[in-house]
């Protein structure tokens, strides 16, 4: 597999397959303790670490417990889920407020995401091209 970078963020991503292996290996596990250790055929084990199969949830969780991990440790790479580099200073300068302002943030934060999917909603409602106006 490899990792590849992502389209949409251009990030570098590491693929589940990749992630899998290197938590495992990071326990000190071979793939058949772990294929014991989470219940789970070790050909099935070797797919998922191949990249040519997917846990489905119960499995996924079942990796996360044995592995003492998070399951978005498993599904993301460290950076992936965080702010964009363009709001980091302002989420950790957030991180620092006092409770009562933290939750004035929250909200405006709640409203500001509100306001962009309600625009985003409006625009998929409107139609594609003017002959679709016209009737």
């Amino acid at each position: 597999m490899g990792i590849t970078t992502h389209p949409v963020t251009e990030r570098t991503v590491m693929p589940f397959s990749d992630r899998l292996t290197s938590k495992r290996k990071e326990r000190g596990l071979n793939q058949q303790q772990l294929a014991d250790l989470v219940e789970l055929h070790v050909t099935q084990l070797r797919r998922y670490e191949a990249g040519t199969a997917k846990p489905n949830l119960d499995v996924l969780r079942r990796l996360a417990l044995v592995l003492q991990v998070s399951i978005d440790s498993l599904a993301f790479d460290d950076d992936e889920r965080g702010p964009d580099d363009e709001l980091k200073l302002q989420f950790e300068a957030i991180s620092h407020f006092g409770p009562e302002d933290k939750e004035v943030a929250r909200t405006v934060l709640e409203g500001l995401i509100i306001r962009h999917d309600s625009h985003k909603w409006d625009k998929a409602r409107q139609p594609k091209d003017e002959t679709t106006a016209a009737k």
